[in-house]
């Protein structure tokens, strides 16, 4: 494993090397302190644009890149404001779009009220927003979904400034949790009504969404959401709170020329149509999926293990797109970022609900959150049982685990076990990583 989700220091970006150019496109356009925090923010914007493309996931089912889900964390004016700038001008061709749509809704309502008394009441023409507005309520968000699946399974995207607008969007707090798993299940979502136009309502819900907030108002409002899978499914980005710096960052100009090189990146996501399989990025994911099994058996935390499942899945929908970005073609730089963005992705949510998954009160203080901990690596090299059952009840965990713990280690070949002495001791092949 690269990198150490325990530490409060963020595991460190690889270099953005061949086939990452789109994303080091888009960074010029931000402040440098931002870059790490704003790359996993970009993709559900990119992936929006993908539209008649599936990619086989190694359990063999077929995905789109809709269902994609990211929440930036940071604290008040710390420059998560960024990000919506960028959303735009990855959206320019989706405002195109929508400008067209709104002028088509506007001439059918001048034209409604000239004849709504007469027999030949003009009849409401289909309108598909793809970049809805912000405060959208839940009844638009599936009569949009409706329009856009009978208009050529389009994904719509949102960029929520507040993560509170949420609950607009979902129809209530309680409603977030029903829609944003049904998002990321690509299921359908609403309720069949009787309409003049038939029997409607329950439209497959393609929907990319991205939400800022800072960490006071992001940990309740996901307080509930923690062990029912909704937590999982969403990507966190967090930034630390920096040190004191008397310089404004600087941002970028967005120039005639980004554009000109953007659109030509979101054209190779437009073209981009029917079924794949990226093989390198499918044995890269098999290989992380080991590795999330190795940090679970090493923390003996069940939680980790589970919001992995998904970590794993968010990443390599990013790897899809970088995919498509690249002209269809896979990189090692490509791989190096959705490993990456794994570990990104879950030591974010260690940083700001550790303390949530293990029961303890909301008032503890930004240092007093820890991650998951290896406890092989807080064992001496050569310990016995007992050691490892203080370390355990040192970190609330029964001894009754303590066994299994160790032959699973044996198993892993992270320990090896001697009869005479009783003694465990950490292999070789451990110790060297």
């Amino acid at each position: 494993m690269r990198y150490n989700i325990s530490s409060t220091k963020a595991p460190e970006m690889p270099n953005l090397g061949k086939g990452t150019e789109c994303i080091k496109l888009l960074l010029t356009q931000a402040s440098n302190d931002m870059h790490e925090p704003l790359v996993p923010m970009l993709f559900p914007s990119l992936g929006a644009h993908i539209s008649g493309a599936e990619f086989q996931y190694p359990d063999r089912s077929w995905k789109e890149t809709c269902g994609m889900m990211a929440q930036l964390v940071g604290n008040s004016g710390d420059n998560k404001g960024q990000l919506t700038p960028l959303v735009k001008a990855i959206c320019r061709d989706f405002s195109l779009h929508d400008e067209a749509e709104y002028k088509k809704l506007e001439e059918w309502t001048k034209l409604y009220q000239a004849k709504k008394n007469a027999k030949d009441t003009p009849v409401c023409p289909t309108i598909a927003i793809w970049f809805p507005p912000i405060d959208t309520t839940k009844p638009a968000l599936l009569k949009n979904a409706i329009a856009l699946e009978k208009l050529g399974e389009r994904t719509q995207y949102f960029n929520l400034p507040e993560v509170e607008m949420a609950d607009q969007l979902c129809g209530s707090h309680k409603g977030v949790s029903k829609i944003f798993r049904n998002i990321f299940d690509k299921e359908r979502t609403g309720a069949l009504r009787a309409t003049a136009e038939g029997v409607t309502g329950n439209p497959t819900m393609r929907a990319n969404i991205t939400m800022s907030g800072v960490p006071v108002t992001v940990r309740p409002f996901y307080k509930r959401e923690l062990f029912n899978g909704t937590f999982g499914r969403i990507v966190f980005s967090y930034k630390p709170r920096g040190g004191r710096k008397g310089k404004i960052p600087r941002v970028g100009e967005f120039s005639d020329e980004f554009y000109q090189k953007l659109d030509e990146y979101m054209a190779r996501l437009d073209l981009c149509k029917g079924r794949y399989i990226i093989r390198p990025l499918n044995k890269l994911i098999d290989h992380l999926a080991e590795d999330m099994a190795t940090l679970g058996d090493l923390t003996d935390d069940d939680d980790l293990w589970d919001i992995s499942k998904r970590a794993l899945i968010n990443a390599w929908k990013a790897g899809c797109v970088m995919w498509a970005l690249n002209n269809q073609t896979w990189t090692k730089a490509m791989g190096e970022l959705v490993e990456w963005l794994v570990y990104h992705d879950l030591w974010s949510k260690m940083q700001l609900f550790a303390d949530m998954f293990s029961q303890v009160p909301d008032q503890v203080s930004e240092a007093q959150r820890r991650g998951p901990k290896n406890m092989l690596d807080s064992l001496p090299d050569t310990f016995n049982e007992a050691q490892l059952e203080a370390l355990r009840a040192e970190l609330g965990k029964g001894s009754d685990g303590t066994k299994g713990q160790l032959n699973q280690w044996v198993f892993r070949k992270f320990i090896s076990y001697s009869n005479q002495t009783g003694l465990y001791t950490k292999t070789e092949e451990y110790l060297n990583g």
